[in-house]
């Protein structure tokens, strides 16, 4: 029989309910206008005929591959915008325009990065299950391109001057941005059952790429972690004893004090964040480990973490001071000697 919108008692949403060409049908419109749910009536009774006829294929949707994306245990943290943004719209119809058009629609005003990461990332995973299940052809997606990483860090007698440069709440939250690695927001939201002191050790769980992830605490970190005189909920707090309160922009919450005491130390452009690379070239520098680098950071690829290796070549100046001078190249000095070694 044909679909018909229905009351369900108990539920506030109409219904659709009936078969068409073998396919029994009853779910929710969600919604409770009568006009609005005839025309999903419509619209799906027309959807399950040109299944039925021209295979799942030809009908398939955003929505059914995102929940196909989904159960495979696929990354859901920016899943949803797309899915309000997409809907039921036909795999078909979505091209390289319209993921664009999705980018500037729900981010605006975000970088590259952050598009790459929230939409074009997201959106090509989709595909590429759909295209597994035999839903959708895929094709290579064109993504905006990112600029150069900006790497900036401290040696390690610039970083002694910034933490005695900071002020007594900030000074062991620096101290674990340097020795950990952690993003800001990772390490403002930290609560303390995410450490373990006597093991040395700090498990991030919501993090920005996504996985949780575990990392060994250094001796100073541990140290100054020791020194904080409460134990329960969040660890670091502002002056006022106060947790951090959420602000989406590369750690905004800690910028005055922060940048304060980069004064004070006499260190310039340098930057919260700037912590992290810190740290990451400090480990390539001690370790000469992408892959460990890569896992203890929560970068997802090693080319995320090859630039900390292009600023630390200094192992390699004994293979420059091997290459030969050429005799116009030569130091006045070894030219003379080579001359009067010839006379003589």
């Amino acid at each position: 029989m044909p679909l018909k919108v229905v009351k369900r008692h108990g539920s506030p949403h109409l219904y659709l309910r009936g078969t068409v060409r073998g396919i029994v049908v009853d779910e929710s419109t969600r919604t409770d206008d009568k006009e609005a749910a005839e025309a999903i009536r419509i619209s799906r009774e027309a959807e399950l005929l040109n299944r039925s006829v021209f295979g799942r294929r030809a009908t398939a949707t955003f929505l059914e591959a995102a929940v196909i994306y989904m159960e495979a245990g696929g990354e859901s943290t920016y899943v949803g915008k797309l899915v309000d943004h997409f809907g039921t719209l036909q795999l078909q119809s979505i091209g390289q325009l319209e993921i664009d058009q999705a980018a500037r629609k729900l981010y605006p005003n975000a970088a590259p990065a952050t598009l790459n990461r929230q939409v074009y990332t997201p959106i090509s995973a989709i595909l590429k299950k759909a295209a597994k299940a035999k839903l959708v052809e895929f094709f290579p997606i064109s993504r905006p391109k990112e600029p150069e990483g900006r790497v900036r860090y401290l040696t390690p007698g610039e970083a002694d001057k910034l933490i005695k440069a900071c002020a007594p709440h900030m000074a062991p939250l620096v101290v674990f941005l340097l020795y950990t690695g952690a993003r800001v927001s990772e390490a403002l939201y930290l609560d303390w059952k995410q450490l373990d002191l006597k093991r040395a050790h700090v498990s991030f769980l919501e993090t920005k790429s996504g996985p949780a992830r575990g990392v060994p605490l250094h001796g100073r970190a541990v140290a100054a972690l020791a020194n904080i005189e409460h134990r329960e909920g969040p660890v670091f707090l502002t002056d006022e004893g106060l947790p951090y309160a959420p602000k989406d922009d590369g750690g905004g919450q800690i910028k005055t004090g922060f940048a304060g005491a980069c004064r004070r130390a006499g260190i310039e452009d340098f930057h919260p964040h700037d912590c992290r690379h810190t740290w990451a070239t400090w480990h390539y520098a001690a370790n000469r480990d992408l892959g460990g680098l890569m896992k203890l950071g929560g970068w997802k690829s090693e080319r995320m973490v090859l630039r900390y290796a292009h600023v630390n070549v200094g192992h390699l100046a004994g293979s420059i001071a091997a290459l030969p001078w050429g005799k116009s190249g030569e130091p006045k000095k070894r030219r003379r000697k080579a001359a009067k070694k010839a006379k003589g």
